[in-house]
């Protein structure tokens, strides 16, 4: 939290007289680059003799996954299946374990039906994670939750919204649900009066009063572009001295300010959010092996290459190293091959 906060605090000092330029994507930049020299049925036999050898040749199978793009993947998928007559998914299950397996069993699935797999992990069972259903629906473009409820619908046979209305209430549920609709804005047109007016009323509605009118905030947070969202934020710079994050912080609390935090994050730096997020993942005693799974596989091809990029400038080490202390063997390996060691 500590780099957000001075981050944003540079924002507000500067929102008067011209702030930096925020993050913009300049297109795909991850680590798992397209394999050029690629045949699926050549891949599938190299899987299948990895499996079936005896102890399982773990190298092999990190060789083959880790260096495909996800599009590479479903071709080594249906060929494996095609020569064997069984789902790779199934014999990769069985043949592997723990945070390997875990890995490897979310390369094979798509970008959707992974975030569909993890919505779904966060909210089934005891407990709901609300920080992943933050993290997924708060940083994804409109046409990546299309697709992620599409597949949540044809693998579980149920609407996200409907999970969401039963595991969350509130304003958090308000907040998740207006994310679901995937109907924000996108690209950098940016309306400069809009941003004043909203600025203004962020302000009032938080900071300048006693008690939060919350559901202001939520509705600028959740039908306004991450370009209007950053300009927005610099306006806010002049009303306040805090500076919008750190008096979102200080109104709210719990899981509704994680998820509007994630709005704010990704809208200014995306990267630099994934960053801070692999950071705490890794922070400390233990290690979150689900998170920092969840965002390398994720991430892979969209951008991990600039998040990596945000978290050594935020840390002063690699992200490479930090895996290197928290993680061994095969899992490590699996890690820095995505991350794009050879």
């Amino acid at each position: 939290m500590a780099f957000f906060n001075s981050f944003f605090h540079k924002i507000s000092e500067d929102g008067s007289k011209g702030s930096p330029a925020p993050f913009q994507d300049a297109g795909p930049s991850g680590g798992v680059k397209f394999s050029q020299a690629f045949n699926a049925q050549n891949d599938a036999a190299v899987l299948k003799k990895a499996i079936e050898t005896k102890g399982v040749d773990e190298a092999a199978i990190i060789e083959v996954l880790a260096k495909r793009s996800n599009a590479q993947r479903q071709q080594i998928k249906a060929a494996y299946q095609q020569s064997t007559g069984k789902p790779l998914a199934d014999a990769l299950k069985k043949a592997l374990s723990s945070h390997l397996e875990d890995v490897v069993l979310a390369l094979l699935m798509t970008p959707s039906e992974y975030d569909a797999f993890e919505m779904r992990k966060a909210m089934k069972g005891l407990g709901t994670n609300e920080a992943v259903l933050s993290e997924i629906l708060g940083t994804r473009t409109n046409n990546e939750i299309k697709a992620m409820k599409n597949s949540f619908r044809e693998a579980y046979g149920e609407l996200l919204e409907e999970n969401i209305k039963s595991e969350v209430s509130g304003q958090l549920e308000t907040t998740l649900l207006a994310l679901c609709q995937a109907t924000r804005p996108e690209g950098y047109n940016i309306d400069d009066a809009l941003a004043h007016t909203d600025a203004k009323a962020l302000y009032e509605a938080g900071e300048h009063r006693i008690g939060t009118v919350v559901s202001v905030l939520i509705d600028v947070l959740t039908t306004r572009s991450d370009a209007q969202l950053v300009k927005t934020f610099q306006y806010y710079g002049q009303l306040s001295k805090k500076g919008f994050a750190k008096a979102l912080e200080s109104e709210l609390h719990g899981h509704l300010e994680d998820c509007l935090l994630t709005i704010v994050k990704s809208a200014w730096n995306k990267p630099a959010y994934f960053a801070e997020k692999l950071h705490l993942a890794m922070k400390g005693l233990g290690t979150d092996n689900d998170t920092l799974i969840r965002i390398i596989v994720s991430r892979s091809e969209i951008d991990l290459t600039k998040i990596m990029q945000e978290y050594s400038t935020m840390q002063g080490q690699s992200l490479q190293a930090a895996i290197q202390k928290e993680t061994k063997g095969d899992y490590q390996k699996i890690l820095l091959t995505i991350c794009g060691a050879h």
